[in-house]
C-alpha cells in the first residue's frame, strides 16, 4: 500500500505507516535495521530501488531523505510504502526550507527502535559524515567515493575525518581481489619483496588496495595507469620463489598464478550496489582493517 502526504510533519507520517501495514495485513514486521537514504532527485529512483532489492535480505525500515532548496518556508512531503516488492517498509522525504537545517528532527521519531540505524549516501557525502546531523543517528555511514566527480579526493576528504563505523564502498568492491590476494599469499611460501598494481587513473579501490597492500606486507607497491578502462587490471607480488599474479582477462574473470602451482582462471565479476550494501550490512562493528588501510594512505599522500 502506497499513501501520499502533502505539507505534514513526523507525527502524521507515523501513523500513516501503521495505516499501511495494518492495510497491508502486517501489522507487525521483523525488521532488523533502517536504513537512510540521503539523496537528491536526480538519484533518488535508482538509489531506493537499490535499497528496496537489499530489504529483501536484511528486512529494513528505508527512509529517503531528499533536502531541497534551504530558502523559504518550512515544508515537508512524504510517500509511505508498505509491502509491495519488498519484505520491508520505506518513506520517502520531500523536505524544503528552514526545515532542512533540522532534517534530523524529521527523521528521528522515524526510525525504528531498539535496532540499528545506517545512513547511505549514494552520491556526494558530507566532507565528515559522522558529524553531520543525519549521519549522527547511525551506527554505520555508508560513502562511495567512485560516485562523486573526484573519487579520490572524495576518498581522502572522509578518510581525514574517520570514526568507527564509517566505511566506503570503494572498499567493498575491493573484496573478491583481497580474498584472492590472501589465497594467493597462503599458498606461497616466499616472502613478498615488493610489487605493482595497474589500474585506471582515479580509481578509489585502486588507491585503497595498494595501500591495503603496503600496510599488511611492509613493502612498496607501485602503481601503473592502465589503458584498458577505470577497472583494476592485475596485481603482480614479487618472491623469491615467482611472482603471484592476479590479472583480469575479462569483466568477469582473471588469470590466477602462484609459485609452484598451474595457472588457472577464477571468477572475478562485477557486483552490484545493493550487493555491496548487503555485504556491508552483514557486520555493523567497526572494521579494523579499513582503519588501518586508510591511515596508510594518509600518511602516504
Amino acid at each position: 500500500m502506497e499513501i501520499a502526504l502533502e505539507k505534514t510533519n513526523s507525527s502524521r507520517i507515523a501513523r500513516a505507516m501503521v495505516k499501511a501495514r495494518v492495510a497491508a495485513g502486517s501489522p507487525a514486521m521483523d525488521m532488523v535495521l533502517t536504513l537512510l537514504v540521503v539523496t537528491d532527485d536526480e538519484n533518488v529512483g535508482e538509489a531506493l530501488k537499490t535499497a528496496t532489492t537489499l530489504s529483501r535480505e536484511h528486512p529494513s525500515r528505508v527512509i529517503g531523505v531528499i533536502l531541497g532548496d534551504g530558502r523559504g518556508a518550512a515544508e515537508l512531503n512524504a510517500k509511505v510504502r508498505v509491502g509491495e516488492n519488498s519484505s520491508g517498509e520505506s518513506i520517502l522525504l520531500r523536505i524544503s526550507g528552514e526545515l532542512t537545517k533540522h532534517a534530523e528532527s524529521v527523521v528521528l521519531p522515524l526510525l525504528l527502535p531498539d535496532s540499528p540505524v545506517v545512513v547511505w549516501w549514494p552520491g556526494k557525502p558530507p566532507t565528515d559524515p559522522s558529524q553531520d546531523a543525519i549521519g549522527q543517528l547511525a551506527r554505520r555511514r555508508l560513502t562511495d567515493a567512485e560516485a562523486t566527480d573526484s573519487p579520490i579526493r572524495s576518498l581522502k576528504n572522509v578518510a581525514r575525518h574517520y570514526v568507527a563505523g564509517d566505511t566506503d564502498l570503494s572498499w567493498t568492491r575491493l573484496t573478491p581481489w583481497r580474498a584472492l590476494l590472501a589465497a594467493a599469499l597462503d599458498q606461497s611460501d616466499g616472502k613478498v619483496t615488493g610489487g605493482t598494481v595497474i589500474a585506471g587513473s582515479g580509481n578509489p579501490a585502486a588507491t585503497l588496495l595498494v595501500a591495503w597492500l603496503e600496510s599488511r606486507l611492509k613493502v612498496d607497491i607501485k602503481t601503473r595507469k592502465s589503458d584498458s578502462g577505470a577497472q583494476i587490471m592485475s596485481v603482480v607480488l614479487h618472491t623469491p620463489n615467482g611472482d603471484v599474479l592476479i590479472e583480469r582477462i575479462t569483466d568477469h574473470s582473471c588469470h590466477f598464478s602462484v609459485p609452484g602451482s598451474s595457472p588457472r582462471e577464477v571468477p572475478l565479476g562485477p557486483r552490484t550496489l545493493a550487493e555491496l550494501l548487503a555485504e556491508d550490512l552483514r557486520r555493523l562493528d567497526a572494521d579494523d582493517v579499513y582503519e588501518a588501510t586508510i591511515k596508510h594512505m594518509l600518511a602516504e599522500a
